[in-house]
């Protein structure tokens, strides 16, 4: 390997108009990186660091408009974004401080902790927690500003080795984020200076299958023929730690745990090659796990090229001392990768997951093990593949570990508390820029089984910027659709053939991500920092750009037979995805979901993009169709982002995507539809088309315009319960269609019309209850049209019934705003 591939600079300075004081005798220095970023330093022996650290990359920005204020006592810089004082002395909270401009409710003070404001950032694993956690500091604060600490991480030499930092005390390295309540502009700029997240392979974002159990070749493809037969799509295979030798008697014998292991178990896999071909012909990649701590021991089949490449004597490889594991050392690093993990990448593996948990030491002051093994894996992955889009599987190890996804958030427990808390997790580390968190999907360990809770998590995990299910090493932990009563077993087959469908959509999120920097998954406070309520509701989120999530963590009320959860609708007009049914915002709510229901929402305007085939098959290859969601009310526009055989590996900005735009138009009631020239490596092909216009109960006479590009058919129209599909046939590629869906201004109107028939009659035809409290439930809402809700909702208040029931009635007896 080599080890300078792709290291970002040599030279990280920064332009030298954008610094000031840094002089020979000064103990100071300050550098302008954005208009809301701010580099400040403190030197005793004035030299300061130039070289690129493991958070920031690109110092050398282009440099913002600023002014300087200046006299032999203090010190002012001015941007449009904030006011810095500095009283040329030591550093301290009185003598270093900023005002932000605008949004600001108290300054910045340097070294002050104060965790009031601040809105978190991650944490580096979950392992073994149940419920919630702290998640730190991020660069966003309620306060409008807030500081990073770059002080300690390592830094790369001339190289791209890794080197650590000038000795001695009282250095000071630190950003200042100064962007007001502008998140998303705070976020950016932390990508700007430490690099933006990369671009992941478009098969990362369908359903991965992962299980801490002894497979082997036979029951592992047998179960991958189960998921074919039962067609629920996979794009990864895992595999967990037992394809290595773990309990062999060689193993014991050097007195080794067996977590670590580079030799296949041939009693489970006799040929690892042709094991990988077969999962590969199925369409699946694979990774393999690794616990690289306890190194290389003599029972390895590469030991002695190992132990030779490091520089091991005959004596020592004679005695058969172990490899220990180094990554700090050159040589260790360069077998690590060229003799260890290559002879079993030529077996055929894909991608590693690095399951690296002794903590952030190594023999090296300031040289995290974490942060080594992502930050090379990652590029060996480049370097392996470089026709491809790199990709790891490891735990979070700092800022600016967006760099290397996807992230692997470790060992929960199987518990309710587990999952309520994941929500709030995945967004909040969007405030560290780290949008690619992989979680243990229906939780890893210890709990009770519970299968509506493993239902609700499958939920959460199609909506979740990776879906991987995985439980721990136990024969009764299975999370396979087919164990559960059938019922249960169908809805979640249902949920990860959805998650395949949504592929489009998170595709193009995928490409924003990497091209704009906006993480799949926002906390609420991105979009509305003004609102109070966006920062209450913690554990709702906005899913890419259309999708507003608000997740369903606690188990249904078994009279009601519905879960509910608590959630805000910001301003406008909103439609549920799954029912149609339109919601008045600027509001807080309860809403009451059956177990195959999930409340997710598209505000007026929305459009996404789906796979139009509704059981898709292995792989996540572009599809041969669409189906079209889109929420009338509002003009939308989404532009749908493919690739070709993964871009020859190129970087997002770098793409030629082929783009396919879908506009509609309110006024007129029109969809247009732009599909991109090529489609799924084919010059010139045809694409089925369906649009699903939710919450809109009908529609007029459908007139599509686009000539021989549409099939002579006539497009078909059919009432579906969440709105009106229109199948508008095949487009050919490159060819404009508009379609006239026969109305103009539509309006979101499915269940306001008739309430208590579509709404309100199966909650309580559904609800465990006495007869004659469903009659008189009944009696109450089935009134005369005309009667405002608001009244209907006071003599159900009247009512000796279950608070659950009566929280599920009002959502639809709402008035209208």
């Amino acid at each position: 390997m080599r080890i300078s591939k792709d290291v970002p600079s040599q030279d990280a300075s920064a332009d030298r108009t954008a610094i000031i004081g840094g002089r020979s005798t000064d103990k100071y220095r300050f550098t302008v990186i954005a208009e809301g970023l701010l580099r400040y330093e403190w030197a005793p022996d004035s030299e300061f660091e130039d070289r690129p650290s493991s958070f920031a990359l690109h110092r050398d920005q282009p440099v913002p408009e600023y002014k300087v204020r200046e006299t032999d006592s203090q010190l002012e810089i001015f941007t449009s974004r904030f006011h810095l004082t500095y009283n040329k002395e030591d550093f301290t909270p009185y003598g270093l401080f900023a005002i932000v401009v605008g949004d600001t409710r108290a300054p910045w003070r340097y070294g002050e902790v104060d965790s009031r404001g601040n809105l978190g950032g991650t944490a580096r694993t979950l392992d073994e927690i149940d419920g919630r956690i702290d998640m730190g500091f991020g660069i966003l604060s309620e306060k409008g500003s807030a500081s990073l600490d770059d002080s300690e991480s390592f830094l790369f030499e001339k190289d791209g080795f890794v080197g650590a930092r000038k000795p001695g005390p009282g250095r000071v390295d630190g950003y200042l984020f100064a962007y007001g309540h502008d998140y998303r502009a705070a976020v950016k700029a932390m990508y700007a200076i430490s690099g933006s997240p990369p671009l992941l392979p478009r098969w990362s974002l369908g359903n991965w299958w992962s299980r801490y159990y002894e497979y082997s070749t036979d029951s592992y493809l047998a179960l991958i023929e189960k998921f074919r037969e039962s067609e629920i799509p996979l794009t990864v295979g895992v595999i967990d730690m037992d394809w290595h030798l773990v309990d062999d008697p060689k193993v014991i014998k050097a007195g080794q745990t067996g977590w670590t292991g580079y030799t296949w178990n041939k009693k489970l896999f006799p040929n690892p090659p042709e094991f990988i071909s077969e999962l590969h012909k199925r369409k699946l990649k694979t990774t393999l796990n690794e616990h690289p701590a306890d190194g290389i021991h003599s029972y390895e089949d590469v030991y002695e090229k190992v132990a030779k490449a490091v520089g091991q004597s005959p004596t020592q490889i004679g005695h058969k001392e172990p490899v220990p594991f180094d990554i700090a050392d050159r040589k260790f690093l360069k077998a690590y990768f060229d003799v260890l993990l290559k002879s079993l990448e030529d077996d055929g593996v894909d991608f590693w997951w690095i399951d690296w948990q002794q903590g952030p030491y190594s023999r090296v002051k300031g040289i995290d093990p974490l942060w080594m093994l992502n930050h090379y894996h990652f590029l060996h992955n480049a370097e392996k593949n470089p026709d491809k889009h790199p990709l790891i599987f490891s735990r979070y190890a700092g800022p600016g570990s967006h760099r290397y996804p996807v992230g692997f958030s470790g060992d929960t427990v199987v518990s309710w508390a587990s999952l309520h808390f994941q929500p709030e997790f995945t967004a909040t580390a969007s405030n560290v820029g780290y949008g690619w968190w992989s979680h243990d999907i229906g939780g890893h360990m210890m709990g009770v089984r519970d299968e509506e809770l493993l239902v609700r998590w499958t939920q959460l995990g199609v909506l979740s910027p990776i879906m991987r299910l995985h439980s721990t090493k136990s024969r009764w932990m299975s999370k396979e659709p087919w164990q559960l009563p059938q019922h249960l077993g169908d809805i979640m087959t249902e949920w990860l053939r959805f998650r395949h469908r949504l592929l489009p959509y998170l595709h193009t999120m995928n490409a924003r991500a990497a091209i704009d920097g906006l993480p799949l998954v926002q906390p609420m406070y991105w979009e509305y920092p003004r609102r109070t309520e966006a920062y209450q509701h913690k554990n709702q989120f906005l899913f890419g750009s259309e999708l507003l999530v608000i997740p369903i963590t606690a188990p249904m009320d078994p009279n009601v037979r519905l879960s509910k959860t608590k959630g805000w609708l910001p301003p406008g007009r909103y439609v549920d995805f799954f029912t149609g049914i339109a919601y008045d915002g600027d509001r807080e709510l309860w809403v009451s979901r059956p177990l195959d229901q999930y409340p997710v929402f598209l505000r007026e305007g929305s459009i996404v993009p789906l796979d139009h085939n509704l059981k898709p098959t292995n792989g996540g290859e572009n599809p041969d169709g669409f189906e079209v969601i889109i929420a009338v009310g509002a003009d939308g526009r989404f532009e749908i982002l493919e690739e070709e055989d993964e871009s020859k590996g190129r970087a997002a900005k770098d793409i030629d995507w082929l783009k396919t735009t879908i506009i509609f138009t309110q006024e007129t009631g029109t969809v247009e539809i732009n599909p991109a020239s090529k489609a799924s490596g084919t010059s010139e092909k045809s694409r089925n088309w369906l649009l699903r216009l939710v919450g809109l109960s009908k529609v007029g006479k459908i007139v599509v315009q686009g000539g021989e590009h549409v099939n002579s058919s006539e497009s078909k129209v059919s009432e579906v319960s969440n709105g009106v599909l229109i199948d508008i046939g095949k487009v050919a590629a490159g060819a404009k269609v508009t379609i006239d869906i026969g109305l103009k201004n539509p309006r979101l109107d499915l269940g306001k019309d008739d309430t208590v028939n579509s709404l309100i009659e199966p909650i309580i035809m559904n609800a465990q209850i006495g007869y004659p409290l469903k009659d008189e439930i009944w009696e109450i809402v089935d009134t005369k049209k005309g009667t405002a809700n608001s009244a209907i909702l006071n003599r159900l208040q009247t009512l000796d019934m279950n608070d659950d029931l009566r929280i599920a009635l009002a959502e639809f007896l709402v008035d209208e705003v």
